[in-house]
């Protein structure tokens, strides 16, 4: 028996090792501490942690914001890539209701045609995987364990529709939204990214699975007549650097 696992951990680790030639050291350090407090794929934590050493190296001004960080995974990866590279100035902003899930709307429907109010009407609210219930309390448990400093970690409780007026940074250097739900998205939009500097980062998680996020992202871009180009991590994830 322990043989065969043996063989199995060793097949998927040489499978792990073979697809992911590119990534350093440093990086797969950063993917396996914040692997217990993810569902993220590896491509999507890949892009934040470069978006947020981009950003350092760059010398692009402005704080690092994610909204909907479940368990924090993300936000760790971002902190995380910023120190191994002497960044460790910027304000983190998590904004997240930390109690799961927002109410969905009739707009809110997987790649597969699957309407989210109906999803989560018919998991439990302690079905994790579905409601993505995080209290605070881990959030911050889980984010100390980056050595980040506490004081630039700030935490806004909430839905993003009620806290983002009056909360948002002056300045944005790496946006990232995973909300999932179309008016949650819009919001982000409408509040964030104005906010984000030149040259800054803006990472999509829900874009390729959640018609309704696109379809939020794709409105505002096109009531702007702005044509950004979002490249694609894997088959939900988008990346685009802000050029004007």
């Amino acid at each position: 028996m322990f043989g065969r696992w043996l063989q199995r951990a060793r097949s998927e680790f040489g499978a792990f090792q073979n697809r992911y030639r590119d990534v350093s050291a440093a990086e797969r350090d950063i993917l396996d501490m914040v692997a217990p407090f993810t569902r993220t794929s590896t491509e999507r934590l890949l892009a934040s942690i470069r978006a947020a050493e981009h950003v350092s190296r760059a010398a692009i001004p402005g704080d690092i914001v994610e909204c909907g960080v479940w368990r924090g995974g993300s936000s760790m990866a971002m902190a995380l890539s910023l120190r191994a590279v002497g960044d460790t100035g910027r304000r983190l902003f998590l904004y997240d209701t930390f109690s799961g899930m927002t109410a969905a709307t009739s707009a809110d429907v997987d790649d597969r045609g699957q309407r989210a109010d109906a999803l989560l009407a018919g998991a439990p609210k302690t079905e994790d995987r579905v409601w993505a219930i995080a209290s605070l309390e881990d959030v911050k448990r889980n984010m100390r364990l980056t050595r980040y400093a506490d004081d630039l970690v700030v935490y806004v409780p909430g839905p993003v529709e009620q806290t983002l007026p009056g909360t948002v940074p002056k300045q944005i250097a790496l946006l990232r939204l995973d909300t999932d739900w179309y008016e949650s998205t819009k919001a982000e939009l409408d509040h964030l990214y104005p906010r984000l500097a030149i040259g800054g980062v803006m990472i999509v998680d829900d874009y390729g699975h959640w018609q309704g996020a696109r379809r939020a992202v794709d409105e505002y871009f096109a009531a702007r007549s702005e044509h950004p180009f979002l490249h694609r991590t894997d088959y939900t994830g988008r990346v685009m650097i802000k050029m004007r």
